[in-house]
C-alpha cells in the first residue's frame, strides 16, 4: 500500500454541456475522458483533471438533463476541494466575479486560504491556497495560465453524524493519520501530493442527503495495483466486517466498493492501467471511448446521448 489519498470524486450533474463549459472554461481542467456510464450508457461519464489524468487531479460526473437538485446532507460528500496556488486566490475571486460565479469570501480553513464556489448545479467546491506546488504540472489548454491553473484535487469533506467509525477505516485502512482539528471538523492527511486530505465534520442528527443534480455519487481511494486494492479488501472485510464489491473493470482502473460506516459510498480505484490505455496523451478525451462490450452498440448509443458543443 505504497500509494494512498484520493483517486477521483464522481458526481452527478444536470446538462452535459454546461458541466462541460464550466470545469474545461471557468476552471480550466482538462477533459481526459469522454465516456459512458458503464452501468448506464444512456449516460455520459466524463472525467476532468490534468494533462494525463494522474490520480488525485480527477472529477467526474455523470450527467443526467433535467435532473432534480440534490441536497446534500448527512451520509454525503459536502465539499471537493482543489489546490491552487496560494498567491492565486485573489486572481481567482476576480475570475469567478467575472463570470457571475456564486461564491463566498475568501476564509482560513485549517490555516489555509480557501475560496468556496458552487458549480451550475449547486455542488459545493472550494478552491484552497497551497504553497508546496514547485513540481506539480499545471494544465494550461483551458485558458488558465500557468500560475494560477489548479493543480488537482486538495481533499473532500463529509458529513457525518458521529465521525469515530469512518476515521477507523481512514487511518487503519485507507493510509491517512490525523492532521488537524478545527471546531467540528478533523482533518486526515495521506501524504498525497494531489488528494492528500479527507475532512470529517461531525453533526449528529441531521437531515440526510438526497442524491441528484450537484451531489457527490461517491469518492474514490488510490491502490497502487491489484494486490494493494485485495489487502485493502481483506482488511475491510477482516478487521471491519463490512461487504465489498467484487472488482469491477472500469478500462482505466480497475474498482471495489463499500459503504463505510457513515454511509458514504466509497471506492478503491488502482492507479493502473491509467487514461492513456486507449488514447494518447495528446488525444485525450476527444473522442467517445466505449467498453468492448458496448462498442457493438456504438451508433445507438452516439445517437442517444446529448450534444457537448
Amino acid at each position: 500500500m505504497t500509494h494512498h489519498g484520493l483517486h477521483h470524486v464522481t458526481a452527478f450533474s444536470g446538462s452535459a454541456a454546461r458541466n462541460l463549459g464550466f470545469y474545461t472554461e471557468t476552471l480550466g481542467l482538462r477533459l481526459v475522458k469522454k465516456t459512458v456510464n458503464f452501468d448506464d450508457p444512456g449516460t455520459y461519464h466524463l472525467y476532468y483533471g490534468d494533462e494525463t489524468g494522474r490520480p488525485g487531479t480527477i472529477l467526474t460526473f455523470f450527467p443526467i438533463a433535467h435532473a432534480a437538485p440534490g441536497r446534500v446532507g448527512v451520509g454525503e460528500t459536502s465539499e471537493t476541494a482543489f489546490r491552487v496556488p496560494r498567491a492565486s486566490i485573489g486572481w481567482w475571486l476576480q475570475r469567478l466575479v467575472e463570470a457571475g460565479v456564486v461564491h463566498e469570501a475568501p476564509v482560513a480553513v485549517m490555516g489555509e486560504p480557501t475560496l468556496r464556489l458552487r458549480d451550475p448545479d449547486g455542488m459545493m467546491l472550494a478552491l484552497v491556497g497551497v504553497t508546496d506546488l514547485d513540481d506539480a504540472a499545471a494544465w494550461t489548454g483551458g485558458g488558465v495560465p500557468a500560475e494560477h491553473a489548479i493543480r488537482g484535487l486538495h481533499g473532500v469533506t463529509l458529513l457525518l453524524g458521529e465521525a469515530e467509525p469512518t476515521a477507523a477505516i481512514l487511518t487503519e485502512i485507507l493510509g491517512f493519520t490525523e492532521d488537524a482539528r478545527e471546531g467540528s471538523s478533523t482533518r486526515y492527511a495521506s501524504g498525497a501530493t494531489e488528494g492528500g486530505f479527507v475532512t470529517l465534520r461531525a453533526v449528529g442528527e441531521f437531515l440526510r442527503g438526497r442524491q441528484g443534480a450537484g451531489s457527490v455519487h461517491h469518492i474514490a481511494f488510490r491502490a497502487a495495483d491489484d494486490a494493494a486494492q485485495a489487502a485493502m479488501v481483506a482488511a475491510l472485510t477482516t478487521r471491519h466486517g463490512l461487504g465489498v464489491t467484487e472488482q469491477r473493470d472500469r478500462a482505466y482502473f480497475r474498482s471495489v466498493y463499500f459503504r463505510e460506516p457513515g454511509g458514504v459510498l466509497f471506492e478503491i480505484a488502482t492507479d493502473v492501467p491509467g487514461f492513456d490505455a486507449d488514447e494518447a496523451v495528446a488525444d485525450l478525451g476527444t473522442g467517445l471511448k466505449l467498453p468492448a462490450g458496448l462498442e457493438p452498440h456504438r451508433a445507438r448509443i452516439e445517437a442517444a446521448l446529448p450534444p457537448l458543443a
